[in-house]
């Protein structure tokens, strides 16, 4: 078996390469970016494909609808009898199809289960590393600024999605299944500062601010109809718990990681430079 692994850069998927690499596999690391793996693949060039499909019996996919299609075929091409999509839960929100959180993995969920090679679906709900977000003010020693702090998620460890990538691409079982995947818990927002805190050591303080004061500090990372997409999830989710799966510990055989996990392996990013 050789299998694909796009987005090598990204955190799911070097966690992924060290699983298979580990387990006698062998791999391929692909990329956008030239030098940043063994060979380039960009999901939104098909010129890019053939080369990195090359002998591939399986790969593992992030969710660009743009070449989504033309993948599957490349696929097939190739002799690849199973692709892995690392999707999101908000394809699951009913309107989906209106949102830009959503949308572009929704249509390249659709691409790869119309295509010739079975595909099988991860949905992660909110990723713990997310939290990185908030580590510049926390070193900086200024307040995080949270528009909706009691808002739920369910932060899952990057590992953990990545153990569930190597499960189902190692024992694929039923290709076309999808997963939902979420952390242990269900966490809010200022829950996660106060575990923060706590593992670093760092008293951080919380500024609840509007909706549009958020949105100007974000203008430079996140565009204004993502923000607004954000926005509108968060305040649906204050006081509402998130909904939990077991999908993790199924697959894996072990508990999801919880957000303490995470941030105790990830404290050095909030603490202030010496």
């Amino acid at each position: 078996m050789s299998i694909l692994v796009t987005g090598a850069r990204g955190g799911v998927a070097r966690h992924l390469i060290g699983l298979l690499r580990e387990a006698g596999q062998e791999v391929r690391t692909a990329s956008s970016s030239p030098g940043a793996a063994e060979v380039v693949c960009d999901l939104a060039d098909p010129a890019t494909f053939p080369a990195a499909l090359k002998g591939v019996t399986a790969a593992f996919v992030y969710a660009e609808p743009t070449g989504a299609a033309a993948f599957a075929n490349a696929a097939a091409e190739a002799g690849a009898e199973h692709l892995v999509l690392l999707s999101s839960a908000a394809v699951l929100d009913p309107r989906a199809d209106d949102s830009p959180l959503a949308k572009s993995h929704l249509d390249a969920e659709r691409a790869l289960l119309a295509g010739p090679v079975p595909a099988t679906l991860l949905r992660p709900g909110s990723f713990s590393s997310n939290a990185l977000a908030w580590s510049w003010p926390v070193k900086a020693g200024r307040p995080v600024s949270l528009p909706y702090p009691d808002s739920h998620n369910d932060p899952i460890h990057e590992a953990d999605v990545a153990d569930v990538a190597f499960a189902v691409l190692t024992n694929p079982g039923a290709p076309g299944t999808p997963h939902t995947l979420t952390g242990p818990a269900s966490v809010t927002f200022a829950e996660q500062i106060d575990i923060l805190a706590a593992v670093t050591g760092t008293p951080i303080a919380v500024e609840q601010v509007s909706r549009e004061r958020w949105k100007e500090e974000m203008a430079d990372y996140i565009a204004g109809p993502h923000a607004d997409a954000l926005l509108d999830w968060w305040e649906a989710n204050v006081d509402r718990p998130a909904p939990i799966t077991g999908t993790v510990e199924r697959l894996t055989g072990h508990p999801a990681r919880d957000f303490t996990t995470w941030a105790r392996e990830h404290a050095d990013a909030f603490r202030p430079s010496a």
